[in-house]
C-alpha cells in the first residue's frame, strides 16, 4: 500500500510571527520564504495582508518570488480581507486564501456577534466570493476544538458546497488532548460526508504542550494537511513544531504510513535561519534541532 501524502502548510511567517517581540520586515520574510521553498514545504502562509501595509508588502513580494510552494494569505470572513489577499497574491504561481471564521459558541457570541445561522450563511458567502479569486480556498473553523461537532458539520457542509478545497479544524487555544482532537475529526467526518471530497487540515497550539501530539492524532484520524511553524513559534506557547512533527512521522513510519515532500537535509539550516531572523534562540534541549538533541561530531 502506497504511503499517504501529507501536505505541509508552514505558517511561520503568519502565526509564528505573532510570537511576542517578533516583527519581521518584508525583506526578512522573503529570506525565510526562500529557505522554506528549499525545505520543500507545500504551502507557505506568507501573512495577513489586511492587517498592515507591511504584511501586505511581504505577501506580495513572496508571491512574486516563490515558484514552488503554494503561497497563502490569511483573511477574516469579510469582503475587504479577501480583496486585500487577492491583490497581494496576484503574482503567485498558485495562490490560496485561508478564510478564518469562529465556530465555538464563545467566539460567535463574544467575538463576532453572530448567530449560528448567520455564521453558516457567512461561511458560504465568503467562500463563494473567494472561489474565483484564488486557485485554492481553505476555510478555517476557528476554535473548532471547543465547538459542537454538529455545528462544525454545518459550517463544513456550507463551505464545501460553496467551493472550499481545504477545511481546517484547529485547536486554536491549545485546549484539546490527542484522543479528543482525533475524535472531533472522526465525528465531523461522520456528520459531514462531503469532507471526503476535500483535504482536512490540523492546526494546533501548544498551550498544554500537546500541539505535536494532537497533530499526529489528527493525521491518524484522516487529516491530510498539517499546519506547523519552524521551531514551534507562535502566539502564547506557540504552534506545532514542523521539525518535531516530521521527525515523529519518520520515526514511526510503519504506524503512520505517510510521506511528505520535506527535504530532511534542510531542516537544521531552516531552524537556525528562523532562530537568527526572529531573535528567538534555540534552547539546547529543543527536540530534534537543539544542540543536546542533535549533537555535532568532531
Amino acid at each position: 500500500m502506497e504511503p499517504r501524502r501529507i501536505i505541509v502548510f508552514d505558517t511561520t511567517l503568519r502565526d509564528g510571527e505573532q510570537s511576542v517581540g517578533i516583527a519581521l520586515t518584508p525583506e526578512a520574510k522573503l529570506v525565510v520564504a526562500r529557505q522554506l521553498e528549499r525545505l520543500g514545504v507545500d504551502v507557505i502562509e506568507a501573512g495577513f495582508p489586511a492587517a498592515s501595509e507591511g504584511d501586505f508588502a511581504a505577501v506580495r513580494e513572496i508571491a512574486a518570488a516563490v515558484r514552488g510552494p503554494v503561497v497563502a494569505a490569511m483573511a477574516r470572513a469579510t469582503e475587504h480581507d479577501i480583496d486585500r489577499a487577492a491583490l497581494a497574491l496576484a503574482a503567485a504561481r498558485r495562490s490560496r486564501v485561508h478564510i478564518v471564521l469562529g465556530s465555538s459558541r464563545i467566539h460567535l457570541e463574544r467575538k463576532l456577534g453572530l448567530t449560528p445561522a448567520q455564521a453558516v450563511e457567512r461561511a458560504a458567502w465568503t467562500v463563494a466570493y473567494a472561489r474565483d479569486r484564488f486557485d485554492e480556498v481553505e476555510f478555517c473553523c476557528e476554535d473548532a476544538s471547543r465547538s459542537e461537532p454538529a455545528f462544525l458539520a454545518e459550517l463544513c457542509t456550507a463551505a464545501i458546497g460553496a467551493g472550499a478545497d481545504v477545511i481546517n479544524l484547529p485547536d486554536t487555544v491549545g485546549y484539546a488532548v490527542p484522543a479528543e482532537y482525533a475524535g472531533m475529526f472522526l465525528d465531523v467526518a461522520r456528520l459531514c460526508p462531503e469532507l471526503g471530497r476535500v483535504t482536512l487540515s490540523a492546526h494546533c497550539h501548544d498551550d498544554l504542550g500537546l500541539a505535536v501530539a494532537n497533530t499526529l492524532a489528527a493525521i491518524g484520524a484522516g487529516a491530510g494537511q498539517v499546519e506547523c511553524t519552524v521551531n514551534g513559534l507562535g502566539e502564547r506557547a506557540g504552534n506545532a513544531a514542523l521539525e518535531e512533527v516530521l521527525a515523529a512521522l519518520e520515526t514511526h513510519s510503519d504506524e503512520f504510513a505517510v510521506t511528505t515532500g520535506i527535504d530532511r537535509n534542510e531542516l537544521e539550516a531552516t531552524s537556525r535561519l528562523v532562530a537568527s531572523v526572529t531573535g528567538y534562540p534555540l534552547p539546547p534541549h529543543k527536540p530534534v534541532v537543539g544542540a543536546n538533541a542533535a549533537p555535532r561530531s568532531g
